[in-house]
C-alpha cells in the first residue's frame, strides 16, 4: 500500500504508464478486427456450401414478345412470268398520193386523235388544178356522147326509109356507143381527181393515240411513205414469256395481275396464247389484254402474276419472319421461355401471312412482335 500510494503520487510515472497502456488496447484492438474479418470471410463461403437447397438469383428477360402458333390457310398458286408491255396493235397512217407538198401538221406524239380526225394536210393546188382539168374533160366527153345518141336516134328513125345507107346506120350507132364510153372514162378520171384532191387531207383511220411521227412541213411525200403511226383505241397488252412446262398451266380467259415498271398493278386478261416457241429465248409467248392506263407505256418491262387455282399452306405473321445474311429465320419459343434462332424456308404471301415450306413444325410457337431484335438463346418475356 506504502509503493502503491507512492508510485500514483509521481505524476510523470503516471503519465508514461498511461501511454503504455493505451498502446496495448489499440493493438490488441487491431489484432482482434483482423480476426474477425479473416473469419467473416472464411464462414462465408462455408455457408453458401451449407446450403445447397437455396435459390439462385432470377435472370431477367432480355425482350418482352408476342407469340403465335402456325396456322394452316388456303393460298392461291401462282405463276410468275416476264414479258414486256407492248400495243395492242398500230396502224401505220402514210402519204397516198406521191409528189404532194405537206402543209400542215396538225398532230404530235402522245396526242390522242378520234376516228377520221385530220392529223396533217398536203399543199391542194396540183390537186385542184387536175381537179378542174378532169372535171372539164368530163364536160366534154358529155357533150360529145349527148351529139352522138341525137344523131343515133335519128339514124334509127329513118332506118327503113332508105334515106341512109346501111353502113351510115351503124356508122352513128357505132359512134354512139364510143361517146358513151369516152364519157364514162372522163367520169371515172374525175372521180379519181377527187379521190386525190380528199388525199390532201390525212386522216386517222381509228381513234387511239399518236406513238411516231415522221411528217415535217414543207417536206414532200412519197407514194406510201409513213406519216404517223397509231396505237389503236389506246389498248396495251402484256407479252409474256413462259416456258413450255409451264404454258399447259395457262389458258384463255384466265386473269393475271400485272405489275408496271412504275409499281402500277393491274388485271389483265389472257386473251391468246402463242402456237409456237421463240427459236431463241425457247419460251411462248401469252396475250394478256390490259385495261387502259396512262403509267402503262409500250415497250417498258412488267411481271406478272397468273392465278392458277389455291392449296392448303402453313403460315405464320410476315412479322416472325427475320431475314439476316440473305436467309429467312423464325425465333421459336420453348417451355422455358427461351429462344432459338431456326432457318426456314419460305414460300407464297397473302396479306400478312407468309407460306413456311420447310423448317417449322404445326404445333411450334415462333416470336411475332420483337422478332427482329432476338438473338440465339434470349431469355423472353411473353405477353398476349
Amino acid at each position: 500500500m506504502k509503493t502503491l500510494r507512492h508510485f500514483s503520487a509521481d505524476p510523470t510515472t503516471r503519465l508514461v504508464a498511461a501511454l503504455l497502456l493505451t498502446s496495448v488496447l489499440a493493438v490488441a484492438c487491431g489484432k482482434d478486427e483482423k480476426a474477425a474479418a479473416a473469419e467473416g470471410a472464411a464462414a462465408s463461403p462455408a455457408a453458401t456450401a451449407a446450403e445447397p437447397g437455396a435459390a439462385p438469383a432470377a435472370a431477367k428477360p432480355a425482350m418482352t414478345v408476342t407469340t403465335a402458333k402456325p396456322e394452316t390457310a388456303s393460298l392461291a398458286l401462282q405463276l410468275l412470268a416476264n414479258g414486256n408491255i407492248a400495243a395492242w396493235q398500230e396502224a401505220s397512217v402514210g402519204a397516198e398520193v406521191p409528189g404532194l407538198r405537206l402543209a400542215t401538221v396538225s398532230v404530235n406524239i402522245g396526242d390522242v386523235v378520234k376516228k377520221g380526225q385530220v392529223l396533217a394536210t398536203f399543199a391542194r393546188e396540183t390537186a385542184e388544178a387536175e381537179n378542174l382539168q378532169g372535171k372539164a374533160a368530163l364536160m366534154q366527153a358529155e357533150a360529145a356522147a349527148e351529139s352522138a345518141k341525137a344523131d343515133a336516134d335519128r339514124a334509127r328513125s329513118i332506118e327503113n326509109t332508105g334515106a341512109l345507107s346501111r353502113s351510115q346506120i351503124a356508122q352513128y350507132l357505132t359512134q354512139e356507143k364510143v361517146t358513151r364510153a369516152q364519157h364514162e372514162a372522163a367520169k371515172a378520171a374525175y372521180a379519181a381527181t377527187q379521190v386525190r384532191l380528199g388525199y390532201t387531207q390525212v386522216r386517222s383511220p381509228d381513234e387511239g393515240v399518236i406513238s411516231a411521227r415522221t411528217a415535217t412541213v414543207g417536206a414532200v411525200a412519197g407514194a406510201g411513205q409513213e406519216l404517223f403511226r397509231l396505237v389503236r383505241q389506246s389498248r396495251m397488252e402484256w407479252r409474256a414469256e413462259v416456258t413450255p412446262s409451264e404454258v399447259g398451266q395457262v389458258k384463255v380467259g384466265q386473269k393475271v395481275e400485272v405489275t408496271a415498271a412504275s409499281g402500277l398493278k393491274v388485271a389483265g386478261t389472257v386473251r391468246a396464247i402463242a402456237p409456237t416457241a421463240d427459236p431463241q429465248t425457247r419460251n411462248v409467248l401469252v396475250f394478256a389484254d390490259l385495261p387502259k392506263h396512262a403509267e402503262l407505256k409500250a415497250g417498258t418491262f412488267a411481271r406478272g402474276q397468273f392465278q392458277i387455282g389455291a392449296s392448303q399452306a402453313l403460315t405464320v405473321p410476315a412479322q416472325s419472319i427475320v431475314v439476316r445474311d440473305g436467309h429467312n429465320y423464325v425465333f421459336v419459343v420453348g417451355a422455358d421461355s427461351k429462344a432459338t434462332q431456326r432457318k426456314v424456308e419460305t414460300g407464297r404471301r397473302a396479306g400478312d401471312r407468309v407460306e413456311v415450306l420447310q423448317g417449322l413444325q404445326a404445333d411450334e410457337a415462333v416470336a411475332v412482335q420483337g422478332a427482329g431484335f432476338l438473338n440465339e438463346g434470349d431469355l423472353v418475356k411473353i405477353v398476349q
